[in-house]
């Protein structure tokens, strides 16, 4: 049994407020860097968090709707994508009547999902034809894009703090491939996305990662997690901003 890592309070927040913006990055790679004119008609976000993931499908859907099954991080839609409408909902029982949208996109979401091939079904339902699944995610900045040092940093922060080994499923576009029994892959690419960060930003990020959300529930505070970052993550920074490789893929279905 898969355990949500997003359902607490804290988690929320610093989803709303401290994940890096990759999600418009790779949708932009997606779309070709002209947006599709007429843009999409409606699109569902599924597992869409805060709303940080419907927010950049701004520029490309008219009509967005974000579903997410854990209720504290929809506290925070209305202020991260004041434009989409949003619902506490699991991709199993999609509350939306047959044949509604035309593009579904799931970042890094289906890897939380009880029952995939069930998703998949609600997610057959609720396309249009044409419709098409956009299915995308992106690892942790862990590395520098143009020097070293903070892989081994990341490494001892995983050793500290460890990533809960029931959470989530491995996915990746061969993987969805053999799951998705009667969609056809039509597209993949992978994705490098260095974004430059201040220490602090980067700070900030860390503690909304999921080893973070697994040492607090089991009992670590959040203080201490951020007391041992502020105090060993500096001298492997250095004093300016820093560019952070975001490595992931994507992967269109229809």
């Amino acid at each position: 049994s898969m355990t949500n890592p997003f359902g607490t309070d804290a988690m929320a927040a610093g989803y709303a407020a401290a994940r890096p913006p990759v999600h418009a990055r790779v949708l932009a790679d997606y779309f070709g860097t002209s947006p599709p004119a007429p843009p999409v008609r409606r699109a569902l976000d599924l597992g869409c968090g805060a709303g940080l993931s419907t927010r950049a499908l701004e520029p490309f859907a008219e009509e967005r709707i974000g579903i997410e099954p854990a209720v504290p991080m929809l506290r925070w839609t209305r202020d991260v994508a004041p434009g989409a409408r949003f619902a506490a909902a699991a991709a199993e029982a999609l509350p939306l009547r047959d044949r509604l949208v035309d593009l579904i996109t799931a970042a890094g979401s289906l890897n939380y999902v009880a029952d995939l091939p069930r998703a998949l079904i609600e997610a057959r339902r609720v396309l249009t034809k044409a419709g098409r699944v956009l299915v995308y995610d992106f690892s942790a900045g862990r590395r520098f894009n143009d020097r070293a040092g903070l892989e081994t940093w990341f490494a001892a922060f995983l050793a500290r703090y460890p990533y809960p080994s029931s959470e989530a499923r491995p996915l990746n576009p061969a993987i969805l491939a053999e799951v998705a029994l009667g969609w056809t892959l039509r597209r993949s690419e992978p994705t490098r996305i260095p974004l430059t960060m201040s220490l602090h930003r980067y700070m900030d990020y860390v503690l909304t990662e999921t080893n973070v959300a697994a040492a607090v529930r089991r009992g670590t505070s959040l203080e201490a997690i951020g007391g041992w970052v502020s105090e060993t993550l500096p001298p492997v920074w250095g004093g300016e901003e820093r560019a952070v490789l975001f490595e992931g893929y994507w992967a269109e279905f229809v």
